[in-house]
Order: C-alpha cells, then structure tokens, then sequence
C-alpha cells in the first residue's frame, strides 16, 4: 500500500493513470502529451509499474501501458475506514435527532394550549362571554387544592 500511495502522490502519475484509464497508450503517446522530457516520462512509467499500477507490452519497438486498478483496493480500503463516521458521529446524529424531536412536541404541546384555550372560549359562548366566565375560574393552588 506504501509503494501505491507514493506512486499516486506524484501529480504527473496520477495524471498518466487517468490518460490510461478509457485507453492504452505507448510510451511515446503518453509523453507527447506532457512538457517534461522523455526519460522523466519513462521514470514515472517505471515507478508506476513497480507499484503494480500499470503493465507493459511489447509491440515491436513499442511498449504499450494499461492500466491495472487491482492494486488501489487495499488503499481505498484503508481510506474508505478514514472517511467513514467516527463512533460518536453517530451518538451525535442521534442527539440532534432527540433535540429536534423534543423542538417539535413542545411546539405541538404549545398550538394545542392555545386551541385549547380558543375551543374553551367557543364552547363558553363567545369571546366576550367566554372571557368573563374564564375569569370567574380561580387556578388551582396548592390552598385550593
């Protein structure tokens, strides 16, 4: 996994790969499309194919590279476990969860209060009627209780 992650920690590397990605190509392909020299091209295709990452054929007085992904498993792996939530990510998802829980009953607690209050005045007769005999109900005290 060592050796993979170097090869990828190149930015001309990483760049041959995704080139050899949808198509092979030849040495020269490949180098032709980058400013640096031949043999630093050939460098970087030698790191690359002692990491496993591409392979090589001859055609010729060619070499052809494709690219081999089977090597990347084990570091995506390894970084699939870095990016996953942590253990309290989920204890906090579950705490944000209960407190927009409880936000929502003591909302709904609240618009039923004052239904209730409306619908008491409805039954009562009236707002004006309703809030005289409202007011005639003493609260309950711990005196009166």
């Amino acid at each position: 996994m060592d050796e993979v992650a170097g090869a990828l920690a190149d930015p001309v590397r990483r760049e041959i790969l995704l080139m050899l990605r949808d198509e092979t190509l030849t040495a020269g392909q490949i180098a032709g499309r980058f400013s640096i020299s031949r043999p630093a091209v050939s460098r970087h295709l030698r790191v690359l194919r002692d990491a496993g990452l591409v392979h090589d054929t001859a055609d010729g007085r060619r070499r052809v590279y494709t690219l081999d992904t089977g090597p990347l498993e084990e570091l995506t792996g390894w970084l699939g476990r870095l990016t996953r939530p942590s253990g309290w990510q989920h204890h906090f998802d579950a705490l944000e969860t209960e407190v927009h829980r409880t936000r929502r009953s003591r909302l709904a607690g609240e618009r039923l209060a004052k239904e209730g209050l409306a619908g008491a005045r409805d039954r009562l007769g009236g707002d004006r009627l309703a809030g005289d005999r409202l007011a005639e109900v003493k609260p309950l005290t711990e005196e009166t209780a």
